[in-house]
């Protein structure tokens, strides 16, 4: 039957539901230490509700694990087994190492055979589960940085707004480094998070000496041409975004047609490609054991985009750019900046810049990757 560890669907007309019950399994507040079990296709009773059970349908149930809605992202599998003569689809969620997970800024979690929001104590306890030490590196603690290396005005004013719904915000009775830490910006005994450094730290680069992108802008080809323009876009990870954005503003040309009905203008490069791509090589990019930072550098005839780092997880460098296939060095510092806005959604940002650079007229996007780096090349519209 229904219980802390089981709950039945009969089919998948409200993902919300759906969604609330990934996360409140991944959160495991009762800590039993294995995994809970959706069954998707049965009544309450068990008994089968005759859902048509295919290879879309797992696909679908599988997407929701990386669509950026819950963070950070469960681990879970989903299969197909006959059960009493019913095809059903069994999606099986662990108990997450990094709690609390949340589904559209809310944690969710079960109570008996029931979903509920946690309660700001059970959000505290489900903290306190963490297993720090087996986190990735965006998550764990920058040890000789404080409380005060961070900025925690910018915190309220601007970033908590982004992260937390506005009815869980007027409910909120936490103290400020409580928000942090639930958040996964401070540990629970003051120290800042990389995550943390990264998004509101008044001085990044004084702990993560490579955070910062190098542009160069060139008059040839090659790199050893007349340097037109050079910077150091230094400071928190929404600061260098911001700037940068207005670095490719600047430099992208425009081709002025004059004549006809209309009067138009083409650039060398669609912005939203350039974009999307300085967005992967800051989210995706090596911050452990390097000072290397992000390589911007705009030649007369490309722009070259290169991330320290190569590529992680089940993401190789045969499959690299390959739609569908994803995977997250920086978990926590991915679904913070989703959640900020300065990504749309997860695995869309190559896709989105390969249609950019072809509507504008541009050749097709290149990449070499590397162990080491990954390296985007834009080729500028004739």
């Amino acid at each position: 039957m229904e219980s802390d560890r089981v709950e039945r669907k009969r089919n998948v007309s409200d993902p919300t539901k759906i969604r609330q019950a990934i996360c409140a399994l991944a959160n495991d507040l009762p800590n039993h230490g294995v995994p809970g079990v959706i069954f998707v296709g049965q009544e309450n009773d068990g008994s089968c509700a005759g859902l048509q059970v295919n290879e879309r349908l797992l696909e679908t149930l599988a997407g929701w694990r990386s669509d950026g809605q819950i963070q950070p992202f469960p681990v879970m599998t989903v299969t197909a087994k006959k059960l009493m003569g019913c095809l059903v689809a069994i999606v099986e969620v662990a108990p997450s190492d990094n709690p609390p997970v949340k589904f559209e800024g809310r944690t969710w979690i079960r109570v008996g055979p029931r979903r509920a929001i946690a309660s700001p104590e059970e959000e505290r306890r489900l903290a306190e589960k963490r297993r720090w030490k087996d986190l990735p590196f965006d998550a764990q603690g920058v040890p000789e940085a404080k409380v005060s290396d961070l900025n925690v005005r910018r915190f309220v004013s601007e970033l908590l707004p982004s992260l937390v719904p506005p009815d869980v915000l007027a409910q909120n009775n936490r103290t400020e480094e409580q928000q942090l830490q639930v958040l996964r910006l401070l540990r629970p005994e003051g120290i800042p998070t990389v995550s943390g450094v990264l998004l509101i730290g008044s001085n990044p680069q004084t702990w993560l000496p490579g955070a910062y992108v190098q542009f160069l802008r060139l008059e040839g080809i090659n790199l050893t041409d007349q340097i037109m323009d050079r910077h150091e876009v230094m400071g928190t990870l929404p600061d260098q975004i911001t700037r940068l954005d207005d670095l490719v503003s600047i430099n992208i040309r425009r081709s002025v047609k004059v004549g006809g009905p209309t009067r138009t203008e083409t650039p060398d490069y669609p912005i939203e490609a350039v974009r999307q791509l300085l967005r992967n090589a800051l989210i995706h990019r090596v911050y452990e054991g390097t000072n290397a930072p992000v390589r911007m550098t705009w030649y007369a005839d490309r722009i070259e985009i290169q991330s320290p780092g190569g590529p992680f997880g089940q993401v190789t460098q045969e499959n690299f750019g390959q739609s569908g296939v994803t995977d997250y060095r920086n978990p926590t510092l991915a679904g913070l900046m989703l959640s900020l806005g300065f990504i749309e959604r997860f695995g869309v940002g190559i896709a989105i810049a390969r249609k950019a650079l072809e509507e504008n007229g541009n050749p097709p996007l290149e990449f070499d990757v590397r162990e080491q780096h990954v390296l985007a090349i834009i080729k500028a519209r004739q």
